[in-house]
């Protein structure tokens, strides 16, 4: 199916011949331009002008496209939820070294499981934003969820595709696939699809998924009106095994257990699945518009606008027969646990902007809400409804303005109406010293419940029924965060935070239980009373010489708490030693390196197959090993090549590297891939 789709998308991005000209950029005048991963295009990384002069020549009179010789990857913007603008970057950096991944972000912070699709593990935390509404849960398996947020809209002057493969752990593809172009001169959509498949090295932990995106944006012929939305359609799928059955296969290093498939897991009938569904749009309309002159390049503009977000989410949890790694005695067999989420979120605002006051709005917002489960739960201690259901009415409003070298932004939020939420306060001022320097601080201040599961759920086990919404209290958080950026100096970035009511999955096995591998089955939500203090210092400076280059990125973590309920590991180091370099008469560019990545022992969380969450364990520290990565990249045009040995200590360490306890980290394995650019 998802080679099909990708046919489809190459056949329409040959037969979009009939173009028009890319929106004005008065339409983001108003938006802040900058480039991703602060990269700036060289003139070799413009696009084809062969391809371009053959896509507007003989366009009409009149058109907004500009000159071929004018045209240029600068012109491809991409928008994101916030508007911010940047630009397609199809350069080869180590920063795209970091972010060639699943999720295709840099997870430094991260841990990533053996197979591709699985959970990963925190190696640092950030607690500066957080979601305004609770959602479902099953945090670990949405690292490759598409939220509201994730999903950005396009602006090109004529169609471009992108198609992005990886090679899987064994048996399997990675594919995502973008075609986005303009069907007018101000109406640009775009089709994507995301999905994969990966049988993995150990025995039923088959990991697959898919990720449908549409997105369209259009704007009126007087710039007045303008409109964008989007329709996503995900599912994620795995099989889960629990882990090791017994360690010593794995640890001892024997012949036999070289192929890991045949190494015993705790259990071979399980998984869990991720469906969601989403309709978004919003739209706003100019009530008052000053036309730009040479002297004003900020017009006084009065804008009314309206945002609507509809959701449905599934999380499943089937187990054809029961396992005493979850309890015994189950209510019902084989196990069939679904957890549903339905959303509709509407918001009203007003927007006032000036050269001299900035841009302020205010808005009006309304979130619906229905979690539940099919049936009510009668037991001998209590009732356990089948759901929360409700709506929340909150007020809000927004500041942004650039005075000089002085940007300020902001953001508050406050419910009027609603059990869920309380209030959340963002701002933050960005002050340019000079062309090589800028400071900037941050204030974050929220307050609401933790996510539904902690709240409600209900499972065929018998010890996962739990009802905390009456009880558990909402979670405050208070951050401050500060960054030095110098091009000379480095990043150096410092964030504190303080957790009040900290929410989190803890087991509550006896020793005895532990020791029989029953800890799984006695995981539930709590809920800390005490503050908890939270440090994270990060810096990263990358030193050059010639064709040789040094990035460096480290980070410190503190915590200061009464109980042990937020474990981390103190340090965590990634270094890239690397060489860049034009070969074959500059046809190729190539950059070949090795990465260091360690960060120390800690009490590593645990991972719950049926909640889909990581639980806290202060039982045994994992970790203080080192991951050594060699790559070879190259560029070809608009065509990046990534090859990488990715473990590669692992041939000749102790086999003592876990992602999770019971969880071994992925083996010695070379993957190849791609990320291809095609313009028309």
């Amino acid at each position: 199916m998802r080679f099909l789709f990708v046919t489809l998308l190459l056949l329409l991005n040959q037969a979009i011949m009939a173009q028009q000209g890319s929106p004005s950029t008065k339409e983001v005048d108003s938006l802040k331009s900058k480039s991703k991963d602060s990269l700036f295009m060289k003139s070799k990384d413009s696009i084809p002008k062969d391809s371009v002069a053959r896509k507007l020549k003989g366009r009409r009179k009149g058109s907004n496209i500009k000159a071929k010789d004018s045209v240029s990857i600068r012109d491809y913007k991409i928008v994101s939820y916030y508007r911010d603008t940047t630009f397609l970057d199809t350069t080869l950096t180590i920063k795209k070294e970091y972010k060639y991944n699943y999720i295709r972000e840099d997870d430094f912070e991260l841990m990533p499981f053996a197979n591709m699709g699985q959970p990963y593990n925190k190696l640092g935390e950030s607690f500066f934003s957080t979601s305004y509404y609770p959602r479902i849960g099953a945090s670990a398996k949405h690292p490759g969820y598409f939220e509201k947020e994730d999903v950005d809209y396009y602006n090109v002057p004529t169609p471009i595709t992108e198609l992005m493969f990886k090679t899987t752990m064994e048996q399997g593809q990675f594919l995502d696939a973008l075609l986005t172009f303009n069907l007018s001169e101000r109406f640009n959509a775009s089709i994507a699809y995301n999905g994969f498949r990966s049988l993995g090295k150990y025995r039923y932990e088959e990991a697959q998924d898919g990720k449908f995106r549409t997105t369209f944006n259009y704007l009126g012929q007087n710039g007045r009106y303008q409109i964008r939305g989007h329709i996503a359609a995900q599912e994620m799928e795995s099989e889960e095994s629990g882990g090791l059955l017994d360690r010593n296969q794995f640890e001892d290093d024997l012949p036999d257990f070289q192929d890991r498939a045949k190494i015993d897991l705790l259990y071979t009938n399980a998984n869990n699945r991720i469906l969601g569904k989403r309709y978004f749009f919003d739209h706003q309309y100019k009530l008052v518009n000053h036309k730009k002159d040479s002297i004003d390049n900020n017009p006084t503009t009065l804008i009314i606008g309206h945002e609507f977000n509809y959701e449905s989410k599934i999380y499943d949890f089937e187990q054809t027969r029961q396992n005493d790694a979850f309890g015994q005695n189950p209510f019902l067999t084989p196990i069939e646990d679904r957890a549903r989420l339905k959303t509709m979120f509407n918001k009203g605002s007003v927007e006032f902007s000036s050269r001299t006051l900035g841009r302020l709005s205010g808005n009006v917002s309304l979130f619906n809400y229905n979690y539940f489960f099919n049936s009510l739960l009668i037991t001998e201690e209590n009732t356990i409804q089948n759901k929360l259901e409700g709506e929340e009415i909150s007020v809000g409003g927004a500041y942004t303005n650039t005075i000089g070298p002085l940007h300020l932004e902001g953001n508050v939020n406050y419910t009027v109406s609603g059990e869920l939420t309380g209030n959340n306060f963002n701002a933050l001022a960005r002050y340019k010293l000079n062309d090589n320097n800028s400071v900037t601080g941050g204030i974050h201040v929220s307050s609401r419940m933790p996510d539904f599961n902690y709240l409600l759920y209900q499972s065929d086990y018998r010890n996962f029924n739990w009802q905390n919404n009456n009880t558990f209290e909402k979670v405050q958080t208070q951050s401050i965060k500060f960054s030095f950026d110098s091009k000379k100096i480095g990043k150096l970035e410092a964030e504190y935070s303080a957790l009040d009511n900290y929410t989190y999955f803890a087991s509550t096995a006896s020793e005895e239980e532990i020791g029989l591998g029953q800890e799984t089955a006695f995981v539930r939500p709590f809920q800390e009373s005490g503050t908890i203090d939270h440090l994270k210092v990060k810096y990263e400076k990358e030193l050059r010489y010639r064709k040789w280059a040094l990035m460096n990125t480290v980070m410190y973590q503190e915590v200061t708490q009464d109980n042990q309920v937020l474990n981390l590991p103190q340090v965590v180091t990634r270094n890239t030693l690397y060489f860049s370099s034009d070969v074959f008469k500059k046809a190729m560019f190539i950059q070949t390196g090795v990465t260091f990545k360690y960060f120390t022992s800690y009490n590593m969380n645990a991972y719950n197959p049926l909640l889909g969450e990581f639980y806290i364990q202060n039982n045994e520290e994992l970790g203080g090993y080192p991951l050594l990565d060699l790559f070879i990249n190259a560029k070809v045009r608009q065509t990046r090549i990534y090859l990488k040995a990715e473990h590669l200590n692992s041939l000749f360490s102790e086999p003592n590297y876990y992602s999770a306890p019971n969880y071994p980290y992925r083996d010695f394995v070379i993957r190849f891939g791609l990320v291809w650019n095609f313009f028309s």
